[in-house]
């Protein structure tokens, strides 16, 4: 309750700060906060949650969700075998070097404007942090586990799906992580690139008709919606590491 409290009070004090600012302000692009508020309630709880939000979420979620199944299977193959990583590093620098800005144009020539092009370009672009971690946890399994499961005779799916995946899991979560910020980042950028629809393209077209209310109530969404996916993944990352996180309790 105590932790509770002291995570939620600088919140707390950032918006009376907020509020007391912007109810004295005079500026047509720093609104009253209760203003801000109408706009959150008036678009974002009712009339946009399906038509812009629940699309902004599924192309992040989709182009992660591509990025993880993708990245930890390239990266378990570079991992284990040396031949291979050799061949592929060259590619993979300069892929992972590619700002994925600068990606979103051609994507939408290649495939239009739709939703194939956004998931693409996140799914990229999120692939390499998973990839180089998993690779890396890979490589750097520890070797008497798998001196232990060819003692056992497991066979190699065996010894990949009970000893390297398991081994690997907390620094391949690690990169899921990392992942799903750039997403977060990368769904807002792709909708503000010839998009129809969005949080980021809903936000922007308020910019541009200057509906500063509407605008604010955008980013206020972004925010809390970035708080609620980060709190979801770590409790999904708490109930797969449950065996790893009581390890480094203990210790």
């Amino acid at each position: 309750m105590k932790r509770t409290g002291l995570r939620l009070l600088v919140p707390v004090l950032l918006v009376l700060l907020w509020w007391t600012t912007s109810t004295a302000s005079t500026s047509p692009f720093y609104p009253p906060l209760p203003d801000v508020l109408a706009a959150f309630a008036d678009s974002w709880l009712f009339t946009r949650l399906g038509s812009d939000l629940v699309p902004s979420v599924t192309r992040l979620l989709a182009g992660l969700l591509i990025a993880t199944v993708v990245g930890i299977a390239v990266g378990t193959a570079l991992g284990r075998h040396r031949l291979l990583r050799n061949a592929l590093n060259p590619a993979v620098q300069f892929c992972r070097s590619l700002p994925g800005t600068a990606l979103i144009p051609i994507s939408v020539v290649l495939f239009g404007i739709g939703d194939a092009s956004k998931i693409l370009v996140i799914a990229f672009v999120c692939l390499f942090p998973v990839l180089l971690n998993t690779a890396d946890a890979v490589r750097g399994t520890e070797p008497h586990l798998q001196d232990v499961a060819r003692s056992y005779r497991l066979t190699p799916v065996q010894r990949l799906a009970f000893v390297l995946l398991p081994a690997a899991a907390p620094q391949i979560f690690a990169g899921i992580r990392t992942a799903l910020g750039i997403a977060f980042i990368m769904m807002v950028v792709t909708e503000l690139y010839a998009a129809t629809n969005g949080v980021g393209f809903v936000t922007l077209s308020a910019r541009n008709s200057f509906d500063v209310p509407q605008m604010w109530a955008g980013t206020v969404l972004l925010g809390l919606l970035g708080v609620v996916l980060s709190a979801l993944f770590l409790v999904l990352q708490r109930r797969v590491l449950r065996w790893h996180i009581g390890m480094t309790e203990r210790n």
